[in-house]
């Protein structure tokens, strides 16, 4: 039997939904990365939680992982074509964001930290 969700939003939140979810694929908006560089870009998320949330994201089809048969082994992650379609989704994500901290904080660089996406 097929799953029924009681608004479309609610499918939605099951595939981007958490902490973190959003935040990687922000990041992978600017190409493909490795583990390390999403970790790098995201000090507060433990290795254990970046490696189960990029998996459901890979099973969700959301991202492709490209492993190259190298030694040391390589692996990168990035935006599947399916994943791209949330682009819109993130951008206004980010935009309401963006406009809360300036309304709750005033200057939103007093709170956000120095990171690439915020430039």
């Amino acid at each position: 039997m097929a799953k029924k969700y009681n608004i479309s939003v609610e499918a939605t939140l099951e595939v981007i939904g958490g902490k973190w979810k959003c935040v990687i694929l922000c990041h992978l908006t600017h190409g493909k990365m490795r583990t390390s560089d999403l970790k790098r870009h995201m000090p507060n998320i433990t290795q254990k939680m970046l490696t189960q949330q990029l998996r459901e994201l890979e099973q969700d089809g959301i991202v492709n992982r490209i492993s190259y048969n190298q030694v040391p082994p390589k692996v990168e992650y990035e935006l599947s074509d399916y994943g791209r379609t949330l682009q819109s989704i993130l951008d206004s994500l980010c935009a309401w964001g963006e406009q809360h901290i300036i309304k709750q904080y005033g200057d939103k660089f007093a709170v956000l930290e120095d990171n690439v996406l915020n430039h």
